[in-house]
């Protein structure tokens, strides 16, 4: 199958006199299964219906989203496979030079909230027509969120868009019963029952079995409010036990948000990731060096979605749920021989895996029946009794795919989560990924090593990391291979004081570390540490917690992690000395940094 239409001619050239859907992303147009926009529109597709693809519309011309004209359903919006916000600034507020999902990896193809102003820009031609928002950037701002940028609380996406409904999570089943829906004659307001949807209504007379969360104005107004109201949403993200939930705007506007949609089945699974993907961008792009992002997973396969790990910083929790879902080994297998076949395939398979690499099912058997558990996680604070530690499938798939005609090597670099691995009494695997997986150095995430940090972090003690180090390096050098391990670390996480900046420094001169990468914390939507961030409180426990929030204390976290660079010197010696850490200022053999010399005149 060719890409969708992406002009009026192509359109007219498949005998299509109006397309049911025009899809209009902030993406450029890429055909791979990695990108939610080709998923969600072959979907679509393969259930009988026609789509029309504007892609990185101008934003300043309204022509620009009338390239098909009114389509028959609705048009369906979405930042892109990331949040725009994200896409273009860093932690630091500080524009981006590069858009990987941008041809040649330019910016400036896309607005800043490239949702809400498709939308808005979508509504001054189309009053009527049904607009449809999803993607992550319309998933994690479902209900009143905190915005890092404006440093304030914003409504939701579903009103600012002018939008009529809001399909959040992956969407594959959503999206069908929506278009069913619309297909069948239904209004789109009376679209009102369909899980992993949030739509919007003034009859709150309408909204049944429902909780009501606090009020627009409490949460804008009320920080404890608003980790109440987070907690409350964060409790009810599962499919088989969520209730649904609304919030009033002026006491007059109620938006509610459904229990979210079904993980897919295997089966399902397989199905989406076998629809006739053209597995490259359009080559409309060529011209101008094409699409950065396709690089990065041209030769990467997706075996998950969903995660069971919890970390307080991730909203997969809010966006794919805590329940594993797993694609077979056919399918994937059958993907990699498509793989094989093309002709810019050097023989290396860069990744597979998905959220965590590892997760091939369930944390447990009682999730498929019941769901994950409401008020205790499967790793944190350690691994739950019920949860099943199996890497047998997983090193059967890699093993498979390794005697595949045309692979060299098979690497595994989504994220691997080592307390989990050290859960399995069988080190069987962690054997086999050391022996043919790993390209010299293996990335792991123990973000820090102050157990309080971690706490809030929902991550493991630094003694499970400690472990797992220790275990690495005993089975490489039974291996007689000479690898080693890359730890991500993160600065002013909510809980991090100064003084757990200084001790994770020590850290690193105790195990002779020199980070090359930090990330300092970075307050997105849709997670339980941007909750924390904004109003002091864990919305788990109701805890207060402590916040990095003055631009230099982040500035002097982040300069002890790389306390060896010289131009961090400055930083680092203020920190110490804040800290009440002098003696680790000098020439001994624990000093971080030397004392410099003032020369008299």
């Amino acid at each position: 199958m060719p890409f969708l239409p992406v002009t009026y001619e192509e359109m007219k050239a498949r005998g299509w006199d109006q397309v049911d859907f025009v899809y209009v992303s902030g993406d450029a147009y890429v055909d791979h299964s990695s990108f939610g926009a080709a998923i969600i529109t072959r979907v679509l597709e393969a259930h009988g219906y026609r789509i029309g693809m504007i892609c990185q519309p101008d934003w300043r011309d309204p022509a620009s989203i009338d390239v098909f004209g009114e389509p028959r359903l609705a048009f369906l919006v979405s930042s892109g496979n990331m949040d725009s916000m994200v896409n273009h600034y860093t932690v630091a507020k500080k524009r981006r030079r590069q858009d990987a999902y941008s041809p040649g990896g330019k910016i400036g193809y896309r607005p800043d909230r490239a949702t809400t102003v498709y939308c808005n820009l979508i509504r001054r031609t189309y009053k009527h027509t049904p607009l449809i928002i999803g993607g992550l950037e319309a998933s994690l701002r479902r209900l009143g969120h905190y915005d890092y940028w404006s440093d304030s609380v914003r409504r939701s996406i579903l009103l600012d868009a002018g939008a009529d409904l809001i399909s959040y999570g992956m969407g594959e089943h959503s999206i069908v019963e929506i278009a069913d829906a619309l297909d069948s004659g239904l209004a789109v307001q009376d679209i009102t029952f369909i899980n992993g949807t949030v739509y919007k209504t003034r009859k709150e007379d309408e909204i049944y079995d429902a909780i009501r969360l606090p009020d627009f104005e409490e949460i804008k107004n009320n920080k404890k409010m608003y980790a109440k109201s987070f907690g409350i949403q964060y409790e009810n993200t599962d499919p088989f036990q969520a209730k649904r939930l609304y919030e009033a705007y002026d006491g007059k506007m109620f938006v509610v948000q459904n229990p979210p949609a079904m993980p897919l089945t295997e089966i399902e699974m397989d199905d989406v990731y076998d629809l006739p993907y053209m597995r490259t961008y359009h080559p409309m792009y060529e011209k101008q060096g094409g699409i950065p992002a396709l690089k990065e997973i041209k030769f990467s396969l997706t075996s998950n979605r969903g995660c069971f790990g919890g970390c307080s910083f991730c909203a997969l929790t809010f966006h794919q749920g805590r329940i594993v879902q797993a694609r077979s080994h056919a399918s994937i297998l059958k993907e990699a021989k498509q793989m094989i076949a093309e002709p810019d395939f050097k023989g290396y398979i860069h990744d597979v895996g998905g959220p965590t690499a590892q997760f091939r099912r369930p944390a447990c058997q009682k999730q498929l029946t019941a769901g994950a558990c409401k008020n205790r996680q499967c790793l944190f604070p350690k691994p739950c009794p019920n949860l099943e530690v199996d890497h047998s499938d997983y090193a059967a798939l890699l093993e498979e795919l390794r005697q595949l005609p045309g692979v060299k090597k098979v690497f595994v670099r989504s994220g691997i989560r080592f307390d989990y691995l050290l859960a399995d009494p069988d080190d069987s695997f962690l054997r086999d990924l050391c022996r043919y997986h790993v390209s010299g150095q293996l990335r792991v995430a123990p973000e820090h090593i102050s157990d309080a940090v971690l706490r809030e972090m929902g991550k493991p003690p630094v003694q499970v990391y400690d472990r797992f180090v220790k275990k690495f390096e005993q089975i490489n050098k039974e291996l007689s291979m000479d690898q080693y391990l890359v730890p991500y670390l993160m600065s002013s996480h909510p809980g991090s004081t100064l003084q757990d900046a200084v001790a994770l420094a020590e850290y690193l001169r105790d195990h002779h570390l020199s980070p090359e990468q930090v990330q300092d914390f970075y307050p997105t939507p849709g997670t339980v540490s941007t909750c924390m961030y904004y109003t002091g409180y864990d919305p788990v426990t109701m805890k207060k917690v402590y916040v990095a929030k003055n631009p230099h204390e982040k500035a002097m976290q982040r300069a002890l992690i790389q306390y060896r660079n010289p131009r961090n010197y400055d930083l680092v010696h203020e920190a110490l000395i804040k800290a009440g850490r002098r003696d680790l200022i000098g020439s001994g053999p624990k000093c971080l940094i030397r004392e410099r010399k003032t020369h008299r005149h």
